[in-house]
C-alpha cells in the first residue's frame, strides 16, 4: 500500500502507546472490530516492537504501523517486527534516506511551511501535521491548502472526537490521528468492549457532504 492508501482506510488512525505486551492483541482486535484497522504503535515503550509483531500476527486484518520514528535505525527494527507503515513527528534527510531502505511507506511530520517545503523536496507529499492543535489546527491547514494543493495531511495532536469533523471537512486532510479511542485507563482495565465502542464512533466520522 502507498501511504495515501493507508491514510484512506479510515477517518481516524489510533495513536497507541502500549505499556504491556499482553494488551497488544485484545487492543488491536477491539479497534479493528470497531472499524479502525490502521493502527499506529508509538516507539515510546520498551515493548513497542513486540507489540507491533504481536498485533500483526494475531490480527491480520489490521494494518499495524510504527510511530514516533526519530532515529534512522528504527526503520529497519520496525520492518523486522512487521510494521506496514512508519510515522515520524518530524523530518530530516537522514530519516528520509532510511525510509527508502525499507519496504513500507513513510509519513514524515511537519509543523511549519518551511518544513513542508523540505519534506516535499525530499519526495513526500503526504504528511503528518504535529502537534496539530499547537501548530494552528484547522486554520493552519486551511492556509496551507492554497500554496501546497498537492499535499495531504494526517493532523495529530490534541484532536478529539468533537474536533475531528472540522479537520475532516478540509480537502487536504485525509484522516486524523488520535489517542482518544484507546485511553490509558480503559486499556489498563481491559475494557475492550468500551474501546470497541469508541472505535466504532470514530469510524463513523465522515466528511460533510
Amino acid at each position: 500500500m502507498t501511504i495515501r492508501e493507508v491514510l484512506g482506510v479510515a477517518p481516524v488512525i489510533p495513536v497507541l502507546t502500549v505499556t504491556k505486551l499482553e494488551h497488544a492483541v485484545p487492543l488491536a482486535r477491539a479497534l479493528a472490530a470497531g472499524g479502525l484497522r490502521v493502527l499506529e504503535v508509538t516507539l515510546r515503550t520498551p515493548c513497542a516492537l513486540d507489540v507491533i509483531e504481536a498485533m500483526g500476527r494475531a490480527v491480520p486484518d489490521a494494518i499495524v504501523g510504527v510511530g514516533t520514528i526519530t532515529r534512522p535505525e528504527e526503520f529497519e527494527d520496525a520492518e523486522q517486527a512487521g510494521a506496514r507503515f512508519g510515522v515520524s513527528p518530524g523530518f530530516s534527510p537522514e530519516l528520509a534516506a532510511a525510509a527508502r531502505g525499507v519496504s513500507y511507506p513513510y509519513l514524515p511530520g511537519v509543523m511549519t511551511p518551511s518544513e513542508l517545503i523540505a519534506t516535499r523536496l525530499g519526495g513526500f507529499s503526504a504528511l503528518k501535521l504535529f502537534p496539530a492543535r499547537e501548530a494552528g489546527g484547522v486554520g493552519l491547514l486551511r492556509a496551507l491548502g492554497a500554496p501546497f494543493p498537492d499535499v495531504v495531511f494526517c493532523p495529530t495532536g490534541g484532536i478529539s472526537l468533537q474536533a475531528a469533523p472540522e479537520y475532516l471537512a478540509l480537502p487536504n486532510v485525509a484522516c486524523v490521528g488520535g489517542s482518544w479511542v484507546a485511553p490509558g485507563p480503559l486499556v489498563e482495565a481491559g475494557d475492550w468492549a468500551a474501546i470497541e465502542a469508541l472505535a466504532r464512533e470514530a469510524a463513523a466520522l465522515r466528511r460533510p457532504a
